[in-house]
């Protein structure tokens, strides 16, 4: 049986920008996920829940991820390529999803995300260079800004948007982290063989 031809192509501009690239960091909300957040409620009476006004507030927060996202982010990892997550939120079901992909490079409630970023690179002995973002609004410019490669999702923030090398066609929480996690894995010549270990 002949190999399998990948369908898959980016220009080549933004292959060779993305060339070198050892570690991809991901913001979580709009990015990983589509950014809308799900506010549960707590039962009266529970010992979690607070009271504001005569309501019971303080449920836990749901997020809806995307398996397209999550499968990339395993495969970046068989390329090589390090995925290090930086969220300006925590939770219990962002830190199950992560530990799932075997994501261990991450950091939580971070707003300034720059100091988190580069806690990252001096631990796994890289620089700017070898490193990409994803981001969607203006916390992840100042990582976006210096890293090799900059990504945004289609429905990111102007601001994301206009810093980004490559605006994604999927958006945030729809696959968008999946068109990076694809672009870097062409960029890093991996591709083709990740694909025939699938389609053999």
């Amino acid at each position: 049986m002949s190999p399998h031809v990948p369908a898959l192509n980016f220009a080549p501009e933004l292959l060779l920008r993305a060339q070198g690239v050892k570690v991809a960091f991901f913001d979580v909300d709009g990015v990983l996920t589509d950014g809308g957040l799900y506010f549960g409620e707590y039962p009266a009476g529970d010992a979690r829940a607070t009271q504001h006004e005569g309501l019971t507030t303080g449920g836990e927060t749901l997020k809806r991820f995307n398996t397209l996202d999550g499968h990339g982010l395993k495969l970046l990892q068989k390329a090589g390529i390090t995925p290090a997550v930086i969220s300006g939120r925590d939770s219990v079901v962002l830190r199950s999803r992560l530990q799932a992909l075997g994501v261990t490079h991450t950091h939580f409630a971070t707003e300034d995300k720059l100091p988190a970023a580069l806690i990252t690179l001096q631990a796994l002995g890289l620089d700017w260079s070898q490193a990409a973002c994803m981001g969607d609004d203006w916390p992840d410019l100042p990582v976006m800004r210096r890293v090799a490669f900059a990504c945004a999702p289609v429905n990111a923030h102007l601001e994301a948007r206009a810093a980004a090398h490559h605006v994604t066609q999927a958006r945030g929480g729809d696959g968008a982290v999946r068109e990076l996690c694809d672009l870097l894995m062409v960029a890093s010549g991996r591709y083709a063989a990740l694909l025939q270990e699938y389609t053999r």
